[in-house]
């Protein structure tokens, strides 16, 4: 389940890069990060 979580994040980080602008972007690219980690650190249980 981590390579799909990988790749969702992956998806979102790259969606959000190409439609937000500025400190939104990168707000939310931060969070994405985080909360995959934060996803992973937990058994990446669904």
């Amino acid at each position: 389940m981590e390579i799909g979580t990988i790749i969702i994040a992956a998806i979102v980080i790259f969606i959000a890069w190409k439609l937000l602008t500025g400190l939104i972007k990168f707000g939310l690219i931060a969070a994405v990060i985080l909360g995959a980690i934060y996803f992973l650190t937990q058994g990446g249980a669904v």
